[in-house]
């Protein structure tokens, strides 16, 4: 088993409880109606260790990373501009370097999103738009927001569109489901955004739909269609049966039987709403894996989250963890007990970053 199911000590952190009012028996998410756990450990992590706060700050080292990814994936792009799109090596140079590129870019601009590859506010909006260019559509403007809301309001139905509607649950609750929606989790995360609440559109969606669209036509002009494709492709595969895809399903779904009952003792514990993976991908991954560490500390940069974990192990070292998101993705669809209904969910709380009309 690879993701551990041993529990620390309850540091203060808010118990869920099941709903006093029944809700519709079709509806299996853990309800709770406490507020998400990172904002208490966050507070008692930096009483026990006020060092911590100075890790916070950019990383000059990103832009460089970067920098070298979107010229990796140029590069792919120009070498297999005239393969046949099913053939051998566009298919394995879309897999096994172009999703992991993407995935790479993907994560980059999560890291962006949070002001962390520059000191300036307006420099990480537009380097997140360069950032996006070898994902082939523009996403990075209208990600930030949504992003954003996604830690203001962890598990808040209606504003956190990390989670799986009910539609989804209900549709894809089996084998062969989960399967797809693992497969194509990609569009999933891309149109579910849009069917629970809309962004107001701005200046910086414009310029990142104007930048994405001249990169996309002038690489069709002087390369030809194969290259936009092998881009294309590559962002499908990220977001696909991929390794480093695992970290979608890894960082908030709930593994292991939970016990729903009443909590009345002061000594129980809550259900699990965000899981860090400990394991080698996390060097290509910008760190991701340390999902706690994030969520905990979002003003922490990729590069400075191992040393967060080591300063504070006392909070960290016995939460459930996931060591292989291969694993993770297998478990996922083939364990029964595990699936899009596994998720915490909040009726209230939270704030909308961005301003969007909620649905």
């Amino acid at each position: 088993m690879s993701a551990t199911v041993t529990f620390a000590p309850n540091q203060g952190v808010p118990l869920p409880v099941k709903p006093s009012q029944p809700r519709d028996s079709s509806d299996n998410f853990f309800w709770t109606y406490t507020e998400e756990p990172h904002r208490t450990r966050r507070q008692a992590i930096i009483k026990a260790h006020p060092e911590v706060t100075k890790l916070c700050g950019y990383e000059p080292l990103t832009k460089y990373i970067v920098l070298a990814v979107v010229t990796l994936q140029i590069f792919c792009a120009v070498w297999l501009r005239q393969s046949p799109v099913l053939s051998a090596r566009f298919l394995l140079t879309s897999y096994l370097i172009g999703a992991t590129a993407n995935q790479n870019l993907f994560l980059a601009i999560h890291e962006i999103s949070h002001n962390l590859a520059f000191k300036s506010p307006i420099a990480n909006r537009l380097f997140a738009v360069f950032a996006n260019l070898p994902i082939g559509l523009p996403y990075s403007a209208s990600f930030r927001p949504y992003h954003l809301t996604h830690h203001k309001s962890l598990g808040v139905d209606g504003l956190d569109t990390d989670l799986p509607t009910s539609l989804e649950a209900f549709f894809l609750d089996s084998l062969l489901g989960k399967a797809f929606f693992c497969t194509f989790q990609i569009l999933f995360y891309a149109i579910r955004p849009l069917m629970v609440y809309r962004l107001p559109l701005t200046s910086l969606h414009l310029f990142n739909f104007v930048a994405q669209s001249a990169f996309d036509v002038l690489l069709i002009r002087y390369l030809g269609a194969g290259a936009l494709a092998y881009l294309i492709m590559s962002s499908f595969f990220a977001g696909s049966l991929h390794p480093c895809a695992g970290h979608f399903i890894a960082e908030h779904y709930v593994f292991g039987k939970q016990n729903l009952s009443p909590r009345t003792s002061s000594n129980q514990l809550p259900v699990p709403e965000t899981y860090s993976y400990y394991g080698p991908l996390n060097l290509l991954t910008f760190n991701v894996g340390l999902h706690n560490e994030h969520h905990d500390f979002p003003a922490i940069p990729w590069s400075r989250l191992p040393l967060l974990h080591e300063i504070a192990k006392d909070f960290y070292i016995d939460l459930p963890h996931h060591t292989s998101w291969v694993w993770v993705i297998w478990q996922f669809i083939c364990d029964k007990e595990v699936g899009l209904w596994c998720r915490v969910k909040r009726e209230t709380g939270g704030r909308n970053v961005g301003g969007g009309k909620i649905k």
